[in-house]
This record gives structure tokens, sequence and C-alpha cells, in this order.
């Protein structure tokens, strides 16, 4: 697995919050990485929450009631302000614990859970927001290095068999059931890990969109050790 940045295309990396959220998509570059090297004990906040189930989010106030070390509590600080800042440009940040994603095995050919390289997409002009503190980190993938899925010959043969509706309406199938947002990568793939700490900005398919969509995946966790990860 490759530790090493995205080509320059693909991603652009910046020093700032101002720039991560005012940069703009263009050309081949579909991810703003803000870069930081960050101080603290995010390991001490993981293991004081209760995980009573495979994903739990953890809000401000319960940030606060933790009894942390000196180093805990910077970590703390940081997560809070994260929080704070991503609130005040108007996104919805969650931060959260996570164990495992639930895995979907409905079609054995076609998983279509977050392990798999997908794509995101709104009716509106938005981003995905992301940035792992603890833990394996997400990966993505260069656009020219996957394949959609729905046109890979065979997956869409399977996808045909489960299909029952008219030849004319296949493509609305796909769409309506998100088997489109799915990539395959190919055999010379070399995906690559954010890194922990950066907060990154990846471009999702929207009307609006002039970039391709960033292709991006859950990683698969590391004998049960838990990610703590924030979004919006």
């Amino acid at each position: 697995m490759a530790n090493r940045p995205p080509s320059e295309n693909q991603m652009q990396c910046v020093t700032n919050f101002e720039d991560l959220v005012g940069t703009p998509f263009q050309g081949n570059t579909n991810v703003i990485c803000w870069t930081r090297n960050l101080k603290g004990d995010f390991a001490e906040i993981v293991h004081q929450v209760e995980a009573n189930e495979n994903i739990v989010e953890l809000h401000p106030d319960e940030l606060l009631a933790l009894q942390l070390s000196e180093q805990g509590q910077l970590a703390r600080e940081i997560l809070l302000n994260d929080l704070r800042i991503l609130e005040a440009y108007g996104a919805s940040p969650v931060l959260n614990v996570i164990q495992y994603y639930e895995r979907d095995d409905s079609f054995q050919f076609f998983p279509t859970d977050v392990y798999s390289f997908h794509v995101d997409r709104a009716p509106i002009a938005a981003d995905t927001i992301l940035c792992t503190y603890y833990g394996s980190t997400s990966e993505i993938l260069p656009n020219v290095q996957g394949t959609q899925k729905v046109l890979i010959p065979e997956i869409r043969d399977e996808l045909k068999k489960i299909y029952d509706g008219a030849d004319e309406d296949f493509e609305s199938f796909l769409s309506e059931e998100f088997f489109d947002l799915h990539y395959q990568a190919k055999p010379d793939a070399q995906p690559i890990k954010l890194g922990l700490g950066h907060i990154c900005r990846l471009a999702i398919d929207h009307p609006e969109s002039k970039v391709l969509p960033c292709l991006h995946r859950a990683p698969k966790e590391k004998n049960g050790q838990k990610r703590l990860l924030l979004i919006c």
C-alpha cells in the first residue's frame, strides 16, 4: 500500500482551514488536503469510549466529560476546535469511534459497503470532508486506476440477472440502487492512505461539479483496532 502523496494532479495540499474550504477543484485535482502534524494522545480518548455498538458517535459534551491526561487534553481540544470550525463553516461534522462498518453481502459479486472504492453523490453542490485521528486511515485511488464496476462485462451480466424491469430502464436501476457509485481497482492500482491528522476535502458527484469525483474507501480494520474519524 502506497504511503506517498497522490500525484500532484490529484491532490493539492494546503496549510490552513481557509484554503481547505476555499480552494476550488479543477482539472485532475479532486482532493484538497490540509496537512497537519497533530500533538496529543487520541488513543487515550478512543480507549475511554465505551463501544457497545460498531459505531459510536462522540458528542462535545461527552468529550468534555472525559478525565484525561495532559496529552489527552491536547487531543480533545483539537477535536473540539475542528468540530467548531466546521460547524461555523456550515458543515455538519460527526465524530465517530468505529470498530467496524456493516458489510454488505446482499450480492457476493458486488459488495456496496464503504470498504469498496466508491464516490459520493448529492443532488446539490457539496463535498465530503474527513479526518482520521487514530487507527487506519481512509484511502483514495486516482480515477485512472479504477474502473466503474457497472461497466465490467461480467459484473454487468450478473446485475442484469437480478434486474426484472424494461431494458431501457436498466441504467436508471443501476443509479437508483447506487451500483454505479462503485469502482474496481485496476490490477496495477496503488491506493493511497490519506494519513493521520490531515483534514481532506473530496470532490463528489453533483450536478455542478467540474471535476471527477474522488474514489475512496474505508480501510479494513487491523486486529480489531478502533478508528477515530471525523466526517461531514
